[in-house]
């Protein structure tokens, strides 16, 4: 993996009876250490992505696709920018396959989250338990 990984947050969404997976990133500078989330630029980079989504509102009505894995957070690392993520994007949007799309986050990246957010509280990142091989 690349020493300054680059930190994804992806929204799976359907919108006028169409899949879509609009894309908000940022390189970091250094990787995440084991264990941690993606902190303050985690946040950002939802919130970017979400102004985003919204406004795409404006071309017909959104919903999740994916249920509470439809905000997701991935440490990837820059390589994969150009081949691998958009492959995975591609069959996701064909398919629909959520878990798929996943396994192969997780096969990239040094960390998989999804987004959530309880009341009153702020956003959170729950690391996504590896898939079984």
């Amino acid at each position: 993996m690349a020493d300054a990984p680059y930190l994804i947050a992806l929204a799976l969404v359907e919108q006028n009876g169409a899949r879509a997976m609009p894309l908000q990133g940022k390189s970091l500078r250094q990787p995440l250490p084991p264990g941690a989330d993606p902190g303050e630029v985690g946040r950002q980079q939802a919130l970017e992505l979400l102004v985003r989504v919204w406004q795409r509102s404006e071309e017909g009505p959104l919903r999740r696709a994916a249920g509470g894995h439809s905000l997701l957070l991935a440490a990837v690392p820059v390589e994969a920018l150009m081949e691998q993520l958009p492959r995975l994007k591609a069959a996701w949007i064909s398919a629909g396959d959520t878990a798929g799309l996943i396994a192969g986050l997780q096969r990239l990246s040094a960390g998989v989250w999804t987004v959530q957010m309880e009341p009153r509280q702020p956003l959170c990142f729950k690391p996504l338990a590896v898939a079984a091989a």
